[in-house]
């Protein structure tokens, strides 16, 4: 009988930095990404499927009121959420699935008791997440004062997760999550 996979959540305040983590975790094979559903637009550059399953507003409500997502969360707006089914056969492959999602929907798996590592990934400090957002140049000055007033609740809400890396060094901190994970050694091929 083949090992069952495990779920891994990760999540943080926009800048902390989890995307570039969980992009250098996805070049390890034994991982899969979790694409998730959004009604938000499609950005320029972003694939359908890969990124993000793109939906309407009402096929999401549909999909959530048949029971297909294991969690889902209106986030600036807009709906996100995990689908079951990926996952499912993921986590069935004896793969690690890599859930890349907000505090909100991660908190909300924990409360079912959802098996997984739940792992947060902070910034240094709060200047230094100012000073990434800004570096984006993808806010307005109120939707990163918006976006920054969110990181200090999420940053609170830390404490229940099972892990806490601190990317203050990007190397190291993806380092540290593969510790976590038990993948520190590279996989066989």
């Amino acid at each position: 009988m083949a090992r069952r996979g495990q779920m891994v959540v990760v999540s943080g305040p926009s800048g902390a930095g989890k995307s570039t983590i969980c992009k250098r975790l996805l070049l390890d094979p034994r991982i899969v990404f979790s694409v998730s559903a959004t009604t938000r637009k499609q950005r320029v550059g972003e694939v359908d499927g890969r990124d993000y399953h793109f939906l309407t507003i009402e096929e999401f409500r549909k999909k959530v009121e048949a029971g297909e997502f294991i969690e889902w969360a209106e986030v600036f707006g807009n709906l996100y959420g995990t689908l079951r089914k990926p996952m499912q056969a993921t986590l069935d492959s004896g793969k690690t699935c890599l859930l890349e999602i907000d505090v909100q929907g991660a908190l909300q798996l924990k409360a079912i008791g959802e098996p997984g590592i739940y792992v947060f990934i902070a910034p240094p400090d709060f200047e230094e997440l100012r000073k990434r957002l800004v570096a984006r140049n993808t806010e307005t000055p109120e939707a990163l004062e918006r976006r920054l007033h969110k990181a200090e609740d999420e940053y609170q809400e830390r404490v229940k997760y099972d892990h806490v890396v601190v990317n203050d060094d990007l190397d190291r901190a993806v380092a540290r999550v593969k510790q976590i994970l038990g993948l520190d050694e590279p996989a066989r091929t």
